[in-house]
């Protein structure tokens, strides 16, 4: 069943609070996204780190309902 991007997003605020998060469909199918995340948590963590803290906010979801999420992260300028 896909998952809906405000499902996704919620999901990451719950983990990472103060995290801003643009959704953008990558096909119309409710299945494969884009996540845009802004978060003050990133700062001093390399790419790899920052992806595994949103990951884990979406939990075993990743593969199952969520099919494929494509992620910017950044922590703000």
């Amino acid at each position: 069943m896909p998952m809906p991007a405000e499902q996704i997003e919620a999901l990451i605020k719950e983990a990472i609070p103060d995290a801003s998060v643009e959704m953008e469909a990558l096909v119309d199918d409710n299945d494969h996204w884009l996540a845009r995340v802004t978060s003050a948590e990133f700062a001093g963590k390399n790419r790899v780190q920052q992806h595994k803290m949103v990951f884990a906010a979406l939990g075993d979801r990743m593969g199952g309902e969520l099919h494929a999420l494509q992620l910017h992260t950044s922590a703000p300028k």
